[in-house]
């Protein structure tokens, strides 16, 4: 199948249109997915219980365990199709695509049961405590126990559209469960409605991922003959060389949102130590920072089928000037955010909760992760191109150097240092660092593949 339009946008379209039509759709559907994520501590937080409320802070971390799996065949399979499509090898194309599609769907399955089974250790893991416990497992049996398939499919299914360059399809999937999402919440969480608390946010959640799956499944219908992404199960086949190349770009991903996960739990362990209140309000402030983090990571996600198209067809000029361009964009922007966040920290906390207690708290975790903005976009968009360029191996070490090397030993040290507030300077800590180490090796890769070729080989 041969699709002009895709040609023009990843060949002959301007780096500022392109890069516009294929990121734009990402961030919106990032915000869109930010909103829906806070909605949950909104209404929650509406009940001024925060009991509740810490329930929902709790199980973040099982929640983001899904992106070890969204990462492994969404970003994995993404980049072996864009790079498949620059390369004109379409039967690739299509049985990478039905590869991560099923392969994603089992998963989801089977995260779902064994996270019930072993629920007890489970809770005790994520630190809920005897005060939190009913909430945290009412709220994770929406959300992971029958909510874990359709949460990472629908974030599967968008990564295989947007490789193809349909980014705004690929939004428009994940913004509708998004919309659902808080359509739903008042109605499940509040008294006035079926009054369910932290529970009624879970259930809402997994209709919403249901619905969002639908609309991919009706999108690959209607467009068929006209797409490159494929789920028949016919296509479906164990090949080497596609989960060798699938999993050289999404394992490393996949490692590197479980030490997202590990970063998380260990916050949360520290911070519950102090109490219901601080837990809500490291919760709300984090929730808050990751409005412009999930910015940043929808911009680098969005330029990645275009830097992966154009590195394989060999036009690495194109390849070197449209992240080039994304660099000077997004990092400015990032670091206004910051100044803002900073000044008025107080007052967007206390959108969520009006407790003086939380106030005072948050105010001052959200000062502490906005300071790593500007470099937390840097490093996405570095990280965003090693996969792009299939070296897994680099964003592996990334990884490795952000959560195990510099974030955690930092958390450790600042809480003994500054006790509890020493916790959200941690991130700070460790971004600074790696803003540097990410300059460095783009300018390594400019250098050595910056040329443009004919043909290429991926040396990871």
């Amino acid at each position: 199948m041969h699709d002009d339009k895709k040609i023009e946008l990843f060949e002959r379209a301007s780096i500022p249109s392109a890069v516009a039509k294929l990121s734009i759709p990402m961030i919106l559907s990032s915000l869109v997915m930010v909103l829906y994520n806070m909605a949950d501590t909104y209404f929650v937080g509406m009940l001024n219980q925060p009991v509740e409320n810490a329930a929902v802070s709790l199980a973040a971390p099982v929640l983001l365990a899904f992106n070890a799996v969204n990462n492994l065949f969404g970003v994995g399979t993404s980049s072996m199709m864009s790079r498949a499509l620059g390369r004109k090898d379409y039967e690739v194309v299509s049985l990478s695509s039905a590869f991560g599609f099923y392969c994603s769907l089992i998963c989801g399955v089977l995260f779902g049961i064994l996270c019930c089974l072993l629920q007890n250790p489970l809770l005790s893991l994520i630190g809920a405590d005897a005060t939190t416990k009913s909430a945290t497992q009412g709220y994770l049996f929406w959300t992971v126990f029958l909510g874990a398939a359709p949460a990472i499919l629908n974030v599967v299914m968008a990564y295989l559209v947007r490789s193809e360059g349909a980014a705004l399809h690929a939004s428009i999937g994940t913004m509708s469960g998004c919309f659902l999402n808080m359509i739903l919440d008042p109605i499940f969480i509040m008294p006035w409605g079926l009054g369910m608390g932290a529970a009624g946010a879970g259930c809402a959640t997994f209709l919403s991922n249901c619905v969002a799956c639908l609309y991919f499944f009706v999108l690959l219908y209607v467009k068929r003959g006209n797409t490159f992404v494929c789920i028949n199960p016919r296509k479906f086949r164990i090949k080497k060389e596609i989960v060798m190349e699938v999993c050289g770009v999404g394992i490393p991903a996949s490692i590197q949102n479980l030490l997202n996960v590990t970063g998380m739990t260990i916050l949360n362990n520290f911070t519950s130590a102090y109490g219901a209140d601080a837990v809500a309000a490291m919760g709300i402030s984090y929730k808050i920072y990751m409005v412009p983090m999930q910015v940043s990571m929808g911009f680098s996600q969005g330029i990645m089928p275009l830097v992966s198209y154009n590195f394989a067809s060999g036009d690495r000029k194109r390849m070197k000037a449209s992240i080039l361009f994304a660099i000077k964009l997004v990092v400015p922007a990032l670091a206004v955010v910051t100044l803002l966040y900073y000044i008025g920290s107080g007052e967007l906390i206390s959108l969520f909760m009006k407790n003086e207690s939380i106030i005072a708290y948050g105010s001052r975790f959200l000062r502490g992760f906005s300071l790593g903005l500007a470099f937390l976009s840097l490093d996405f968009l570095t990280v965003g191109v090693f996969q792009s360029l299939g070296f897994g191996k680099y964003a592996l070490l990334f990884a490795v150097m952000r959560k195990l090397v510099l974030e955690i030993p930092a958390l450790l040290i600042l809480n003994a240092i500054f006790p509890l507030y020493g916790l959200a300077y941690a991130q700070f800590t460790a971004e600074l660092i790696l803003g540097v180490c990410a300059i460095l090796m783009l300018r390594y890769i400019f250098r050595k593949y910056g040329n443009n070729i004919k043909t290429t080989t991926d040396p990871s």
